[in-house]
């Protein structure tokens, strides 16, 4: 098992097989998606295939989103971290879109802002990059707090999918003036 990140109270993993039934059931919960589409999943086999989308990802990329872990209980509680777009959004393309999602028991606890800013660091400090995207819905105020929270600056607001959403970034040089004024 690969850890990539630990902070104080979770750590942040590769994405497994085995994570599948946790998989399942964050995602097919109505309430997790309904900022991201209203498409739940309905199937053991729908979370697999989400799975090895995302190890295809590793392989690829080299980046992924990774399984975050509950240090004390050991348990699967959401996934975080980064995923390449190379898809047009907002005019911009082939970006390193940070990204979370957790099972709803565990929302409310700081667990996306630990691992937002945890992903940012790594970003900037291990991974090299030059500038890191964030998305949300406009009405999805929590994950709006979570990524100005976590440093990243709104640019605009942009319609996707039919919706409108609030595009963040935040470039090396703003990351490195933040840690120069903590």
């Amino acid at each position: 098992m690969t850890i990539h990140l630990e902070t104080e109270r979770l750590l942040m993993r590769d994405i497994k097989d085995t994570d599948v039934q946790a998989m399942f059931a964050m995602d097919s919960d109505p309430d997790v998606h309904v900022f991201l589409g209203k498409k739940p999943i309905s199937t053991i086999e729908e979370a697999k295939k989400i799975i090895k989308n995302i190890q295809q990802q590793y392989l690829e990329n080299g980046i992924g989103r990774w399984a975050v872990i509950e240090k004390e209980s050991g348990a699967f509680i959401g996934w975080s971290g980064f995923r390449l777009i190379t898809d047009v959004v907002n005019g911009k393309t082939n970006y390193y879109d940070l990204g979370y999602r957790f099972l709803k028991e565990y929302w409310g606890q700081g667990y996306a802002s630990e691992t937002a800013i945890a992903s940012l660091n790594h970003g900037f400090q291990n991974l090299g990059l030059d500038e890191i995207v964030g998305i949300a819905e406009i009405n999805h105020t929590a994950s709006n707090i979570v990524l100005e929270k976590s440093g990243l600056i709104k640019r605009n607001e942009f319609i996707y999918e039919g919706v409108l959403h609030n595009f963040y970034t935040l470039t090396r040089t703003e990351w490195q003036k933040l840690q120069n004024r903590k």
